[in-house]
């Protein structure tokens, strides 16, 4: 009996001995699942901060909100627009992802348009993205949108001045009457830091499964970092409105702006046993109205340095 213990023994020790150290991160959501999972000799045991753990908690609980929003949104034909703009690399994807993992994919879609064919380059501006706005029920996810035109097309000289200058007069009047009609509309710009956007850069060059996000474009991102500012500032002061305003995320804290960005959408919007304002409310350091930018940018503009990006 002694003899078999002792075999048994050993060979936990050889199992443990054969256990490589691996590098590697657990997908989102496991360090949750697997919280209250009790030792075993079956069992790794892996470190996660607590900073980690309480960021999945209050992401899943912000999730089970999008879906009663959902759920409201279809009972009652609520149209809801949210667009994501900002520099490459700023976190507009993950934020995606997130407020649309446990949505019914039939009313809640991704539009992610590639570069407009020859036939659509001949067509108004605004014509190739109408088809996508939201029906009732439906929440729609722009994943940038027509402000291509406002800050990546004039930058790379993929449009020319005058219809960069036309677009800044027409898209105001175009958000005006898709918000008079009742669609819900929210414009989030992501902003990221430029040595933040930088490491970005490099994490996506050393892991194959980011790889996909790289293009052309990103290599230039640092290169023109001053001429997207400046557009930046000329696309806020054009289309920041009442009716349609601009939300800043600040976004060097990739977990804060995707929690905070969903918040933003929740807090403003009305639905069936809806948190209470305070489990919404959000970090000012974190969400910047379109207003507060502009004076910020206005402040800074000539020291540029100490502007957000």
């Amino acid at each position: 009996m002694a003899d078999k213990k002792k075999k048994t023994e050993e060979d936990k020790e050889k199992k443990h001995e054969n256990i490589k150290t691996i590098d590697f991160r657990l997908q989102e959501g496991t360090a949750l699942q697997f919280k209250d999972e009790k030792k075993d000799d079956d069992h790794l045991a892996v470190w996660v901060s607590k900073e980690t753990l309480a960021y999945e908690m209050e992401l899943k609980k912000l999730q089970i909100e999008l879906m009663k929003l959902q759920q409201d949104m279809k009972k009652n034909g609520t149209r809801v627009l949210t667009i994501f703009e900002g520099r490459d690399a700023a976190g507009k994807g993950g934020t995606i992802k997130r407020i649309s993992t446990f949505l019914n994919p039939r009313n809640a879609r991704i539009v992610a348009l590639t570069a407009p064919s020859d036939r659509e380059a001949t067509q108004w501006y605004f014509q190739r993205y109408v088809p996508h706005l939201p029906a009732a029920g439906e929440l729609v996810l722009f994943d940038r949108s027509w402000y291509n035109r406002s800050m990546v097309e004039p930058v790379m000289g993929f449009c020319t001045d005058e219809q960069h200058k036309r677009f800044l007069k027409d898209v105001p009047l175009f958000e005006e009457m898709l918000v008079k009609d009742g669609i819900k509309l929210f414009k989030f710009y992501f902003s990221v830091s430029k040595d933040e956007q930088a490491r970005r850069f490099d994490s996506r060059k050393t892991d194959i499964l980011k790889q996909y996000k790289l293009s052309p474009v990103d290599n230039l991102a640092q290169t023109y970092w001053d001429q997207y500012t400046v557009k930046k500032f000329q696309m806020l002061n054009e289309s920041n409105r009442t009716l349609c305003p601009w939300t800043i995320i600040r976004s060097d804290n990739k977990k804060m702006a995707r929690l905070n960005c969903i918040k933003h959408i929740l807090s403003h919007l009305t639905y069936d046993n809806k948190l209470p304002d305070d489990a919404l409310a959000t970090d000012p350091k974190i969400v910047i109205s379109g207003i507060d930018e502009i004076k910020h940018m206005e402040k800074y503009l000539f020291d540029p340095e100490r502007l957000r990006g």
